[in-house]
């Protein structure tokens, strides 16, 4: 990269003009390409990109593309590159920063906002009325590096200083991946109250989100925490991450199983995780009157569901996006202490190169995949189990 006004490189290490970097052609369509290494601005840094998870929102963008928008629309053939997942090195600060150092290791968020409408003075930028404003004559700042901006699936981006989370030596990079995913469940529980300690928990799905929910419920004393789906042996790693009851929902109705499961009563919340398209219905059966639900996942078409039941119940419904109110540095927080271990989640590793590969793995569950990561250095091997 040359030298630019106002950004800071260091010779030790050495920043290349041009990098690798997936991009998007037509849906489902990924090219492997060369791109200009980004260059920070003000408040920004430049990362070199480590590692990358892949989230089933990455899947939703590739085939179909919200909810990426790139200058003002569709995602696709406008040289985008997906991902947001990802964690990294500093290489490069740009005007005015000196909360990080060169060389220090990060994680970040995927979301900066625009930094001035209502919601992102809130702190919930994940829910910028700037949302993909970014471009020409509507230019608002607004950043969601791997939906409205560049992602991850490359070897160098350009972040918010607001979006990074330092991390420590001892934490690998494959466990750093997953502090958005352990984010994800913080903020959905931030939403419900934050503090239930000895309070009831349902986790419905055990995906990413719904296996880390199990393990910050329990970090933050909830009990019990009650985790349902239909894989077993997902449901033994929910075990693993401090479930105290599993429920396979092919064995048994899980709402009756919950209710019995907890004295015969409803329980007082419900993180919905599995996306299924009678989950809101299931999950208003299964909290107590009064109870709430937090929605972490979304059917891909309209459900029917039953209001009534929610009114006369006076039951809350919270629909969250991502990893808002700074949920990200909590949840670093809890892995750096060894709270749980996040890295049960991680099932398989990859090469930059095999990205379709991985993808391909994380779309069908190949070998029971569950978070598949994307190595950008050092990583020779096609795959490999990460629990081995």
């Amino acid at each position: 990269m040359d030298q630019h006004d106002n950004v800071k490189t260091s010779p030790d290490f050495p920043i290349p003009e041009t990098m690798r970097a997936w991009v998007l052609g037509d849906p489902d369509q990924l090219i492997l390409t060369t791109k200009p290494v980004p260059v920070p601005g003000r408040a920004e840094v430049l990362v070199r990109i480590d590692a990358v998870a892949i989230c089933a929102t990455d899947l939703e963008i590739i085939s179909h593309g919200p909810p990426a928008m790139i200058q003002g629309g569709l995602p696709f053939n406008k040289m985008f590159t997906p991902g947001h997942e990802y964690m990294g090195t500093v290489v490069a600060l740009g005007q005015g920063v000196d909360e990080y150092a060169i060389g220090q290791r990060v994680t970040v968020e995927i979301h900066a906002g625009c930094g001035q409408c209502k919601r992102c003075r809130q702190g919930m930028y994940t829910s910028c009325h700037n949302y993909g404003q970014n471009y020409g004559e509507v230019d608002k700042g607004h950043r969601a590096n791997g939906f409205t901006t560049d992602g991850g699936f490359a070897e160098y981006a350009v972040n918010n200083i607001n979006t990074l989370v330092a991390i420590s030596e001892e934490m690998s990079d494959e466990e750093a991946t997953l502090v958005v995913t352990a984010g994800t469940a913080m903020y959905g529980l931030t939403e419900l109250g934050g503090l239930v300690a000895g309070e009831s928990v349902v986790i419905t799905g055990p995906g990413p989100i719904g296996l880390l929910g199990v393990a910050v419920a329990k970090a933050f004393g909830a009990h019990p925490v009650i985790l349902t789906g239909t894989r077993d042996n997902r449901l033994q790693i929910g075990r693993e991450l401090g479930a105290d009851f599993v429920v396979n929902a092919r064995n048994e109705d899980p709402v009756e199983a919950v209710r019995r499961l907890n004295g015969g009563k409803g329980v007082d919340y419900v993180i919905e995780c599995s996306g299924a398209r009678n989950a809101v219905n299931e999950a208003a059966r299964m909290v107590n009157r009064g109870g709430r639900i937090c929605l972490a996942a979304f059917p891909h078409e309209p459900a029917e569901v039953d209001i009534a039941h929610l009114v006369r119940n006076n039951i809350y419904v919270f629909g969250i996006r991502g990893e808002g109110r700074s949920a990200t540095h909590r949840a670093e927080a809890f892995m750096a202490q060894k709270r749980f271990d996040a890295t049960k989640v991680h099932t398989h590793t990859f090469a930059l190169e095999d990205l379709r590969e991985a993808l391909r793995y994380a779309r069908e569950r190949v070998d029971d995949a569950i978070k598949v990561v994307v190595k950008t250095r050092g990583h020779l091997a096609l795959n490999r189990v990460a629990a081995e």
